[in-house]
């Protein structure tokens, strides 16, 4: 009988190390996270968009860190194509047009031959044409009421893409972004307002659009 149960007692305390040992795997694999400004943020690469890359990519490069650089930019690129393959609009050729000439670049990093404002301006380029193609793909799904955030954000992009550019390409742009943002305002305000200025939004958005891909 003793031995019966000194057999079951060394089966259980194997059973509960087993057990330990799973739970330890798994709260290993969990992701870390970090407490910013009172948030819980889960610490993965996967968070940051293409444009932040490539955007990461300069400020490397302005610091002479041309491996991160080139990390960055690969990083970017790639965003740039999936995103271009998954929501495909009128301006996808004009997305992968730019990828290429980013591509283009990668090989002058490792030499020097690459200053931070060629890069600058290419980057500006493609996010261009990224946010060109986000916004149509808001625009391709329909109605836009309730979407005056997704807007904004879209049409802020663009604008950020169009100061790095500057000149008259910047000032007629922002000026048509200005009047679309005004419009865009009011899609999320529901009721009357929304729908009498979603015809003018689109509108408005449409001619952000076009001169965009003319700007490209």
């Amino acid at each position: 009988m003793k031995t019966i149960r000194l057999r079951i007692g060394v089966a259980f305390m194997s059973f509960c190390l087993v057990t330990t040992a799973s739970m330890s795997a798994q709260a290993i694999a969990i992701p870390t996270k970090s407490i910013v400004g009172g948030v819980v943020k889960a610490s993965t690469v996967q968070d940051a968009s293409a444009t932040t890359h490539l955007d990461n990519a300069v400020a490397a490069l302005d610091k002479g860190d041309k491996e991160t650089t080139t990390q960055e930019l690969k990083t970017g690129i790639a965003g740039l194509e999936a995103e271009a393959q998954a929501k495909p609009t009128s301006f996808k050729d004009k997305v992968l047009a730019q990828v290429s000439k980013l591509k283009a670049l990668l090989p002058l990093i490792p030499t020097g031959a690459l200053g931070s404002g060629a890069l600058g301006k290419a980057v500006s380029l493609a996010k261009l044409a990224s946010g060109g193609n986000q916004l149509e793909g808001i625009l391709a799904a329909g109605s836009l009421l309730g979407k005056g955030s997704q807007l904004t954000s879209g049409l802020s992009g663009i604008s950020g893409a169009l100061s790095s550019l500057g000149g008259s390409t910047q000032s007629t742009g922002q000026s048509l972004i200005s009047t679309a943002l005004a419009s865009v305002g009011k899609l999320d305000q529901g009721g009357l307002v929304a729908k009498a200025a979603e015809p003018a939004a689109k509108t408005q958005i449409g001619s952000v659009l076009n001169f965009v891909k003319g700007a490209l």
